[in-house]
């Protein structure tokens, strides 16, 4: 099966900057990431298709090489090529790139770092829930991460206060285990020390020896103004803590918003809908509307305003997320017809309707008159 071409698969012109290119992979990587799509396989290969074609495109080289040859540019080892597409990206290297501005202080750190050989601690993944005043405004959130935290004891080495790890004698500190098999040589993880290159003769009581204790922590977490759904923010450090003293992994907070009750939101525009009365329509009037900031806005309707109608109120939607300005909120009208009419109110409406010509509906008059039209064509 033939690759999508990778500026139709991320929206884009083939003339669009940089800065276009990161804003469509975002909020493409955000809608298909695995975490938002769990045992979605379609939506699990789209994601790794879009880290792909940004990883070619954001580079200038390779970008010009795409360009030029398509995908056969990277086929056959083509620009050093490995691994799908032959473009050689790493997926988390990306999404941290383009993720970033946001996702907290701090390097990733690469497994296997730390003292004693011991591997990088595991990556924790949450999700947090949050409503849109929220997402507008920002703020503090409190929450708690179950998992494991550094043993206090023996400070996650694992062994006994006053005692060291030993180098293992079955790999001779190495981890891995060598053997050969006719022309081969079969290399294994060390089952004496299972990787670690060391052995604890007198493991910590506390802790058992795993240099980490079962607890809860509690932890604050900034919300940024703007944030969208999907949002990823990454905690450097407050995942799980790892093997032998090496560094712990990181703790991934992904945002969800809750829907709202009167605005919908798309990226940086809000949306609202709100119901006018028949009379307020007709003859004109003002509205006094709600925003999400928690103020007042008042609107000026027309006479004769329509359902559908729409009025901007600028700077009132969405900040955008570390863009230093604000989005725009749109107001869409929804003409109330009257209920529950009193005997003297409906036959003020006939005296109304009896006195009223085709001008003061053209709408309708228009539509029944080109209805006619068709209905007397099809009886010719």
């Amino acid at each position: 099966m033939s690759k999508q071409d990778y500026y139709e698969l991320l929206g884009v012109g083939k003339d669009a900057d940089e800065a276009t290119l990161k804003k469509a992979y975002r909020k493409l990587a955000m809608q298909y990431h695995p975490d938002r799509n769990p045992g979605d396989a379609v939506a699990e290969q789209k994601f790794k298709e879009l880290g792909e074609a940004y990883d070619v495109l954001k580079n200038p080289d390779k970008r010009a090489a795409y360009d030029r040859y398509g995908h056969a540019a990277f086929e056959g080892g083509g620009m050093g090529g490995q691994g799908q597409g032959g473009a050689g990206f790493d997926f988390s290297d990306i999404f941290e790139e383009v993720f970033g501005d946001f996702m907290g202080s701090g390097g990733r750190g690469r497994r296997g770092g730390g003292g004693g050989g011991g591997s990088r601690g595991s990556d924790v993944r949450i999700n947090l829930e949050i409503s849109l005043e929220d997402a507008f405004k920002g703020r503090q959130e409190e929450v708690t991460v179950p998992g494991h935290v550094v043993c206090e004891s023996c400070r996650g080495s694992g062994a006994e206060a006053g005692s060291m790890p030993e180098r293992c004698d079955g790999c001779n500190g190495v981890g891995k285990i060598r053997t050969t098999q006719g022309f081969f040589m079969v290399e294994r993880t060390c089952p004496k020390c299972r990787g670690a290159g060391q052995v604890i003769t007198n493991p910590c009581t506390p802790c058992r020896g795993a240099g980490k204790v079962r607890e809860e922590k509690t932890l604050q977490v900034n919300i940024p103004e703007g944030v969208e759904d999907g949002t990823p923010i990454r905690l450097s450090g407050e995942g799980e803590p790892g093997a032998a003293g090496a560094p712990s992994g990181d703790l991934y907070i992904f945002v969800s918003i809750k829907p709202h009750p009167l605005f919908r939101r798309d990226g940086e525009m809000l949306f609202c809908q709100i119901p006018i009365p028949f009379v307020t329509a007709a003859l004109g009037g003002e509205l006094e509307v709600p925003t999400l900031g928690g103020g007042k806005a008042r609107v000026k309707v027309p006479a004769g305003s329509q359902s559908g109608r729409q009025f901007r109120l600028r700077g009132k939607g969405m900040p955008v997320l570390r863009g230093g300005y604000t989005g725009d909120l749109i107001l869409e009208t929804n003409v109330e017809t009257p209920v529950n009419l009193s005997r003297k109110q409906k036959e003020l409406l006939r005296e109304f309707a009896d006195q009223s010509g085709d001008d003061v509906n053209p709408r309708s008059s228009g539509f029944f008159a080109k209805v006619k039209d068709v209905w007397e064509d099809l009886t010719e």
